[in-house]
């Protein structure tokens, strides 16, 4: 008894193309042909191709079926392989169901993870600090994000931070020079209150500082991100009796070449402020000419 290709497909219940895919990735032997060209297949064509459908519906990837080989033997090391390998999948996708009734009951956006969306969901966090505090979940985690983000909600509010909220790209140099000096207290208070993201900092590649850097200077406008330099120069120049992390001045300017912004506090509704702090400015970062 012989079959054609489509024959031994319908048989295998797959398609013509995926028997000549087999063939093509060496799973499948070539076989004999009629004498008018056509392939005839046999009982073994068929055993081969239902192994190969079976193993690749459990899971296997065709490459898998291929370190298997031909014969018909209990795959005991891959199948416990494969079945570790589903067990993540499933708690991967348990862990998204999850994540997914969270968004659902929180009608929250899909691009911040829940348990930060919950802590900002009723605050007037800008568009600006909204998109720096997702790039930090990537660069610092999430664990350390929300702590972040808790902490910053038993602070009061700050005239200061809403000012630099609303600090035009204009804005002259005498009033960036102002607020950075009201601003400088509240950013002493943070640097002491947030070690645990003064420690994820420390550990930060220094691609990972350059993200965070280029991430703050695209969102915010050049008065704003001026206004940071200027905070980080005075926390240099006026210490007090808080320990401030070093930063690299460019010889003959007092440019800051190690600062890397992770944010600046904005007083918000209920007490929660959004915003990023340069609770460490490593020196590895670089500066921006």
């Amino acid at each position: 008894m012989a079959w054609s290709t489509r024959e031994l497909a319908d048989l295998a219940g797959t398609s013509v193309r995926a028997v000549r895919h087999y063939h093509h990735v060496g799973l499948l032997a070539e076989p004999q042909r009629r004498a008018n060209g056509y392939k005839q297949y046999g009982v073994a064509h068929l055993v081969r191709v239902l192994r190969i459908k079976r193993l690749a519906d459990l899971g296997f990837t065709l490459p898998q079926i291929a370190e298997l080989g031909d014969a018909d033997q209990h795959p005991r090391d891959a199948l416990r392989g494969l079945d570790a390998h589903l067990a993540r999948t499933l708690d991967r996708l348990q862990d998204a169901r999850s994540e997914i009734q969270q968004i659902l009951q929180q009608a929250a956006p899909t691009d911040i993870p829940p348990a930060l969306a919950a802590r900002i969901r009723d605050t007037d966090v800008s568009d600006a600090d909204r998109a720096l505090l997702i790039v930090l979940t990537r660069v610092l985690g999430l664990a350390v994000v929300t702590d972040f983000v808790d902490t910053l909600r038993g602070l009061p509010p700050s005239p200061a931070a809403t000012a630099f909220d609303q600090l035009p790209a204009d804005a002259d140099d005498a009033t960036r020079h102002e607020l950075a000096t009201r601003l400088l207290p509240r950013s002493r208070t943070l640097r002491v209150m947030l070690p645990r993201l003064r420690s994820a900092t420390d550990g930060l590649s220094a691609a990972a500082n350059r993200t965070v850097d280029v991430a703050a200077r695209d969102l915010y406008n050049p008065a704003q991100f001026d206004v940071l330099r200027r905070v980080e120069l005075l926390l240099r120049s006026r210490p007090g009796p808080i320990r401030i992390p070093q930063v690299g001045v460019a010889k003959g300017s007092d440019r800051v070449t190690g600062a890397t912004p992770l944010g600046l506090t904005v007083p918000q509704r209920h007490g929660v402020h959004s915003g990023v702090i340069t609770a460490v400015a490593p020196s590895r970062t670089p500066g921006r000419p």
